[in-house]
């Protein structure tokens, strides 16, 4: 019975990951045992260049690259402003960073290949970091992503995402990024880890907001095809279909990332993903038999579970009907809810679904140490729904719409200025996680 409530509140993907999950907390446990403090350095820090690809975000870069030169030299990192109209260059010069601009808007993806050919990266470093205008890099960042490497197989680290809590968002603010949050949280720590287990490299992404390359596999691997939206699914996929090598994540090696407060900007990054996920999987058919399984798992749940969120409004209201008095619902209703009830177990899946839901909210209060959560999680369920309607839109566009890549940053929330920042006085964000 236990295992039949986490497949249907977790579905399978998180099930058999976060289970593989725990085998690897004990393997590593025991292999640190074994091996002690020793490791044989594969990259070090000196030899790491950071990568921003930025369009328009002056309210944010300050503050990323001021965390960012605390932990590396300004020779190591390199801006790329896709054509920004405001004041995204001079920041980044004022930091000491290396600064080129694109001739016009090309996009993420292909600024990105512009930097690394103007600054001729892969000539120079052993990897790159391709970093987000907008994350702010965890202090240990490094110190727990570049152990990763001195596994000759690691081609790729993915960084861990954590929301940038601010203050001042709005309760609709604090229901989207609560929802994110968990999504991050579960995504992570019961997919991801899991599926990146020493011998196992399943993970659909490196995401594009703090990840490292080895710049062999770079050289291999083309970050702006066209017709494709984002970058980040595309890279991950050419690390498993050309075989590169493995993927590696580690939950310590943290970052911080603004994610949308407004659900106008919500719902575009959430189609873009999605269409950029579609994209990807026709573009680049999964072969290894871990990760095709695991896309073609993926993918099944997606869309069956996103018809499932979508079919209960409709279910629940009709069954709200059926039970107001006076009100009659009809021959036709009525056998409808008679059938849903008899044979899909409605009453019993709404109970274990919204119930279910709720607790991952508590664990996500508990783990983010923030009690507010216990209300804003209160519409993880409509959130979700909107994640499926999404979903299912998206999913018939990745072979209707062809895409340019060129993008348009999220609204960015404002910054203050820290009175504890150094010389620079780079502006911090209010609110930043301790």
């Amino acid at each position: 019975m236990t295992w039949l409530l986490l497949l249907a509140v977790l579905g399978v993907n998180m099930t058999f990951w976060g289970s593989v999950g725990i085998l690897r907390v004990i393997d590593e446990r025991m292999r640190r045992r074994a091996k002690g403090g020793e490791r044989a350095l594969g990259v070090s820090l000196s030899e790491v260049a950071v990568m921003i690809a930025a369009h328009n975000e002056e309210a944010v870069l300050g503050a990323s690259l001021g965390r960012l030169l605390e932990l590396v030299p300004a020779s190591n990192v390199h801006v790329v402003s896709d054509w920004s109209t405001d004041a995204t260059v001079q920041i980044a010069t004022d930091c000491g960073v290396n600064v080129v601009e694109t001739p016009k808007n090309v996009g993420k993806a292909s600024a990105l290949v512009f930097a690394k050919d103007h600054f001729e990266l892969l000539d120079t470093f052993q990897a790159v970091m391709i970093l987000d205008a907008d994350t702010k890099l965890d202090p240990r960042y490094f110190e727990k992503a570049l152990p990763m490497f001195d596994d000759p197989r690691v081609v790729a680290v993915a960084g861990c995402a954590h929301t940038w809590w601010q203050r001042k968002m709005g309760f609709v603010g604090n229901v989207l990024v609560t929802h994110r949050q968990r999504v991050y949280l579960l995504t992570q720590h019961l997919l991801k880890y899991g599926q990146t287990w020493r011998g196992i490299s399943a993970t659909l992404i490196v995401p594009g907001f703090a990840s490292m390359y080895r710049t062999d596999a770079l050289r291999d691997i083309v970050i702006n095809p066209p017709g494709l939206i984002i970058e980040d699914f595309n890279m991950t996929f050419q690390v498993h279909a050309k075989r590169l090598g493995r993927i590696a994540f580690h939950p310590g090696a943290k970052a911080y990332t603004q994610d949308p407060s407004r659900l106008k900007d919500y719902i575009k990054q959430v189609r873009r993903w999605d269409l950029g996920l579609w994209q990807t999987i026709r573009r680049w058919l999964p072969k290894r038999p871990v990760f095709a399984a695991t896309v073609v798992v993926t993918v099944a749940e997606l869309v069956l579970s996103s018809l499932m969120l979508l079919l209960l409004p409709l279910v629940g209201v009709a069954a709200a009907i059926a039970v107001i008095p006076g009100v009659h619902a009809g021959p036709a209703v009525a056998d409808a809810l008679a059938w849903v009830s008899a044979y899909l177990g409605f009453p019993y899946i709404v109970y274990v679904m919204v119930g279910a839901d709720y607790l991952l909210t508590i664990v996500n209060a508990v783990a983010e140490k923030r009690p507010f959560i216990l209300i804003a999680g209160l519409l993880s369920m409509p959130m979700r729904v909107i994640d499926a309607a999404i979903a299912l839109y998206t999913l018939p566009r990745a072979w209707l719409d062809a895409s340019d890549g060129q993008w348009v940053s999220p609204t960015r929330r404002a910054l203050t200025p820290d009175p504890q920042a150094s010389s620079t006085n780079v502006p911090i964000l209010e609110g930043q996680p301790s």
